[in-house]
C-alpha cells in the first residue's frame, strides 16, 4: 500500500554562475547553492564566485565544488567565500579528507561517481569519514554535469547499507520529470541539480527550477 506523504528532502542548485540565479535559487527555497572550482563549462574564479553568491542570504548554505586543489588551497576559497560545505571531487581518499579538516571547519561532501547498480567497496568508508556522501554518475572524462542518471532502484539498498546517520546527497541527471522518481527510490536527503535545470551550461532556466523546486515539494514514498 502506497500513502501520500511530504518528504523533507532539501534542494541544491548547483554549477551557478551569475547572481541572479542565485537569487532565484534563494527565493525557491534551496538549502544549498553550488560554485564550481572542478573544471567545466561552469569553473568560475574565486572572485567571480564571490559576485555569483552575494546577494544570497544568510541561512542558504554556500558549497564550493572542488578537485584536485591543494587542502591550503580549498580552505583559502572557503574562507574567501564563506562557504559551508565543500564538495570534493576526484581524489577523496582519507588522507586528503583529513588534510582538508586542518584547513577547513565547515561540512565535507565526499563524491562517488558510480557505475552500474552497485557502489565502490570504497562507499561505506567514505560516508564514514565524511559528512555527507554524493553519489554521482560515472561518465569518463567529466567530474559532473553531464546529465546522466543514475539506476536509482538497483542501488536502493546499497544505499541503505552504506548511509551510517550521514547525509545522502542525489546528483546525476536529475530535472523536474525525474526527481519525483529518484526521491521515492532512494529516499536521499539532498537532490543535488544543474544540467537538469539549464538552458544551456551554467545558463539556469528559472521556470524549470521552479518546476524542480515543485517537484520535489510534491515527492511521495512508499510507506
Amino acid at each position: 500500500m502506497f500513502r501520500e506523504c511530504r518528504v523533507a528532502v532539501e534542494i541544491k542548485f548547483c554549477g551557478l554562475t551569475r547572481a541572479e540565479d542565485a537569487r532565484q535559487a534563494a527565493a525557491l527555497g534551496a538549502a544549498y547553492v553550488g560554485v564550481i572550482f572542478a573544471g567545466g563549462p561552469r569553473m568560475l574564479t574565486v572572485d567571480c564566485a564571490r559576485a555569483v553568491l552575494a546577494d544570497v542570504p544568510i541561512g542558504v548554505q554556500r558549497v564550493g565544488v572542488f578537485a584536485d586543489q591543494t587542502a591550503e588551497e580549498i580552505g583559502q576559497a572557503a574562507r574567501a567565500l564563506s562557504l559551508s560545505v565543500v564538495q570534493l571531487h576526484a581524489d577523496a581518499n582519507p588522507g586528503r579528507m583529513s588534510e582538508l579538516r586542518a584547513h577547513f571547519a565547515g561540512a565535507i561532501w565526499p563524491v562517488l561517481r558510480v557505475s552500474g547498480g552497485d557502489l565502490p567497496d570504497a562507499a561505506a568508508e567514505l560516508a564514514r569519514l565524511g559528512d555527507g556522501l554524493l553519489l554521482d554518475a560515472y561518465v569518463p572524462g567529466s567530474l559532473g554535469g553531464t546529465g546522466v542518471s543514475l539506476p536509482w532502484n538497483e542501488l536502493a539498498a546499497r544505499v541503505a547499507e552504506v548511509r551510517q546517520n550521514r547525509q545522502i546527497i542525489l546528483a546525476g541527471g536529475l530535472r523536474p520529470e525525474n526527481v519525483g522518481s529518484a526521491i521515492a527510490s532512494l529516499m536521499p536527503d539532498v537532490v543535488d541539480v544543474s544540467s537538469g535545470v539549464e538552458r544551456s551550461p551554467g545558463i539556469k532556466d528559472h521556470d524549470r527550477m521552479r518546476a524542480f523546486r515543485d517537484a520535489v515539494l510534491n515527492a511521495s514514498v512508499p510507506t
